[in-house]
């Protein structure tokens, strides 16, 4: 039977594979999943933190009964296609697509194939004020605009955010240093409000008093209407009855709210009573808007991500591209997670994401991470070997480990294994 939609064309992104990607999100979980542990075995709805340790898109659909539209914030650092193998190879992939370096046009559909699925089950698991944030660099930032766009609606889109992720150039010859990676946000819905960031004494070093105004200090702020409004061009009459002409493009409020302004105080003339000047007072200011350049002097540059990984394994770094803790931190203050909001994030790697909720002292994670193999070829793979760790889930749970203990978190925490219905 021809479904009424086939014929019907749509906007979005076309590639080999992409219905079978649905259909692999849309069908049911083939395993189940497994206390790793009885000292620590506690069903799902009642542990505090939970490791998942197995394929992400799995426990995405295992914990989707559970966790439907339950989380407040996630975040993923998924592989940024470079060429290499994915170790992901979902079953409807084909041997060409799946990982093929023969040509980028099938590392692409191989690198959207692994992806599409996962974010559509896991904007299921998001509450209606929840928020998606997911780093990449410009190899697939353009495809994945255009996927995200698809699965949560072009109106949810928040930000392009750019990441400084690091500040020494790297000195190749004949192409660009390349300092930043970038950071996508969506919400799951208009529920959600983005939050307020802390100021900061550099944030406020602008104010001043110097007329010793009651209302404490401020700075100058505008009065020019950034677009061409004709209707807020109008002439105001200073005390001595001389007349300002409005700018260009009008004043930014109506003729009885810039009245309003004045009688407060708010707005005052020139000593020459040429012009209007506004006052933006500090004692108003509740935060600071999120931007969308993030500095490493703020939230960390990778060289931080590695220092800290390093202060968990005696000075040993056994996993590379480790983000800093203090992106995390932005991300969950910019999302307004408190109390015990769930944050997710299922490429969870060295888990830096679950450090950082431990230590904000806030908050509940759930961390997937499969049991990749370290490379013992490759200089933190040797490092993660001789410290007994044979996997990536392995530095995860040892690291998770060591921040409970280094914060003394009592919070339960169980680790799950993914294994199948027959076992």
């Amino acid at each position: 039977m021809t479904n009424e939609h086939d014929n019907v064309e749509h906007y979005g992104l076309q590639w080999p594979g992409k219905s079978r990607a649905i259909e692999n999100a849309l069908s049911a979980p083939l395993g189940r999943l497994e206390v790793a542990s009885e000292d620590n075995s506690k069903p799902l709805a009642s542990t505090s933190h939970i490791f998942i340790e197995g394929d992400n898109l799995e426990a995405l659909k295992l914990l989707r009964p559970e966790y439907l539209e339950q989380v407040k914030m996630i975040y993923i650092d998924p592989p940024y296609n470079t060429g290499k193998k994915f170790i992901y190879p979902d079953n409807f992939c084909s041997p060409d697509a799946a990982g093929s370096h023969k040509s980028p046009s099938a590392r692409h559909s191989a690198w959207l194939n692994m992806m599409y699925p996962r974010l559509l089950v896991a904007r299921d698991l998001l509450r209606p004020d929840g928020v998606f944030f997911v780093s990449i660099d410009d190899n697939e930032v353009h495809n994945l605009r255009v996927i995200m766009d698809e699965i949560f609606g072009p109106e949810n889109f928040l930000a392009h955010i750019i990441w400084q992720h690091s500040v020494q150039p790297k000195g190749y010859a004949h192409t660009y240093s390349i300092h930043h990676n970038h950071i996508l946000s969506y919400r799951k819905s208009d529920a959600h409000k983005i939050s307020q960031l802390e100021r900061t004494n550099q944030d406020n070093k602008a104010y001043s008093n110097p007329d010793n105004d009651p209302k404490g200090d401020w700075r100058h702020g505008d009065v020019r209407n950034s677009l061409f409004r004709p209707n807020l061009r109008y002439g105001i009459q200073t005390p001595s009855g001389k007349s300002i002409a409005p700018p260009k493009n009008g004043w930014r409020w109506s003729r009885e709210t810039v009245q309003g302004k004045i009688d407060t105080g708010e707005i005052y003339f020139s000593n020459d009573e040429t012009r209007i000047l506004r006052k933006i007072y500090l004692i108003d200011q509740n935060g600071r808007t999120p931007e969308t350049i993030w500095f490493g002097k703020d939230v960390g540059v990778s060289r931080d991500g590695a220092k800290e990984l390093k202060s968990v394994f005696a000075g040993l770094l056994p996993f590379d591209t480790v983000k800093p803790m203090a992106l995390i931190d932005r991300m969950m203050q910019v999302a307004g997670v408190s109390g015990d909001d769930l944050v997710l994030d299922f490429f969870a790697g060295s888990c830096t994401t679950a450090h950082a909720v431990l230590r904000a002292g806030q908050a509940r994670f759930i961390v997937v991470q499969s049991p990749e193999p370290v490379n013992p070829s490759l200089p933190h793979g040797k490092a993660a070997l001789s410290l007994h760790l044979e996997t990536i889930a392995d530095i995860g749970k040892a690291r998770v480990k060591y921040a409970l203990s280094q914060y003394d978190r009592k919070d339960s925490y169980t680790i799950y294994k993914i294994s199948s219905r027959a076992d």
